[in-house]
């Protein structure tokens, strides 16, 4: 028999996104592959298989993860749908999957109601990313230009506070087309979270949040489709996981950060922002790591999580959860940084394997 939770009830991951308007055939793959699960041929009838939902910042990684973890030993599988950040900490919350994956903080509610923790998996960076066809030098971004430009203040691309921040660049008469994401998404959270700390405008008019209310811009409903918009709409502007970026070829803006210094996203300077937030004691595993302070920072950086849920209530699929974590913070690890997110640094990933160790 096979040990897969009977996740497929009303308030499954399934159901939920069947029920969702802008469902398409894209999504239903992976739910056709959890699906198929009841359906493993002999050898894997004892597998268990774990089942973790959240945000698609992630997902290139867990899709790695999947098939590189699956090949260590059959009787644990391991399969992530990409359903939003959101719905993945009411998936976990709810009992219907194994894990949850995104880049919002756990509200206390959320903790105590879900009995629920986060714990960092690797470090992500959100970057502004845009299309201007003949504008090839580095372009220049502040948080109160981008909370401006989000906000529906600055309209042109020559506009002035545009720029007076790049003035060896000719810039054209071209209108910003804003590109945003919809409700329930990480990407959202550690975007208005940077530009609630450098704007005030910002905070009180959208603030902090997984789900804003854009003033402006057409959503995208996964990072695929923010890259895919922006690198296909000249004058677009949107924001994604720098990884996202970097294989679609598209050009991103260094932003100020907290120092006054214009950083561009890069292993390096994720790993300096996370320095600063968590040195030297190197335990503050829901920490924000946005506009922080140190010239090498970049200000839009933020952990990726897994929420899990504690105590584990099957001690079979605690079992193999464990196995899945101790890898994820071993060799894993290494999957990330050859996928293209940035790795904990070694004192973090310490202190995190110690953590997990403490909750199986």
């Amino acid at each position: 028999m096979l040990r897969v939770r009977a996740i497929f009830s009303k308030s499954s991951i399934a159901q939920r996104c069947f029920s969702l308007r802008s469902f398409s055939y894209v999504w239903l793959l992976p739910f056709l592959i959890v699906l198929a699960l009841y359906n493993f041929s002999a050898w894997a009838q004892n597998a268990v298989v774990l089942v973790g939902s959240g945000s698609s910042v992630p997902a290139p990684l867990y899709n790695r993860w999947t098939q590189e973890y699956g090949k260590r030993n059959a009787k644990i599988q391991m399969r992530y749908v990409p359903i939003g950040t959101s719905e993945g900490i009411k998936e976990i919350s709810h009992g219907a999957s194994d894990f949850g994956a995104g880049e919002s903080q756990l509200t206390e509610k959320e903790r105590k109601d879900g009995s629920l923790i986060e714990l960092p998996v690797v470090l992500i960076g959100i970057v502004p990313i845009y299309n201007l066809p003949d504008v090839h030098q580095e372009l220049r971004l502040s948080g109160e230009v981008l909370a401006g430009i989000f906000l529906g203040d600055v309209k042109m691309w020559n506009a002035p506070q545009i720029a007076k921040l790049n003035p060896d660049i000719i810039l054209p008469n071209l209108p910003i087309q804003v590109i945003n994401r919809p409700a329930g998404k990480g990407s959202n959270y550690v975007f208005t979270e940077f530009l609630s700390k450098v704007s005030s405008k910002f905070r009180a008019q959208v603030g902090v949040t997984p789900s804003p209310k854009w003033p402006v811009g057409e959503p995208a409903e996964r990072s695929s489709d923010m890259a895919d918009k922006v690198k296909n709409n000249p004058g677009a502007i949107g924001y994604v996981e720098f990884q996202y970026a970097v294989k679609g070829g598209i050009p991103r803006a260094a932003v100020e950060n907290a120092s006054g210094k214009f950083v561009k996203a890069s292993t390096e300077s994720l790993a300096a922002a996370c320095q600063a937030a968590e040195a030297p004691r190197w335990n503050n595993f829901s920490a924000s790591l946005t506009n922080l302070a140190g010239a090498d920072s970049f200000p839009i950086t933020s952990f990726s999580w897994i929420y899990l849920r504690t105590p584990p209530t099957d001690s079979a699929r605690a079992a193999a959860l464990g196995d899945l974590l101790d890898w994820i913070y071993t060799d894993g690890q290494q999957s990330a940084v050859q996928e293209g997110y940035s790795a904990l640094p070694p004192e973090l990933l310490a202190a995190v394997r110690k953590k997990v160790k403490s909750v199986q």
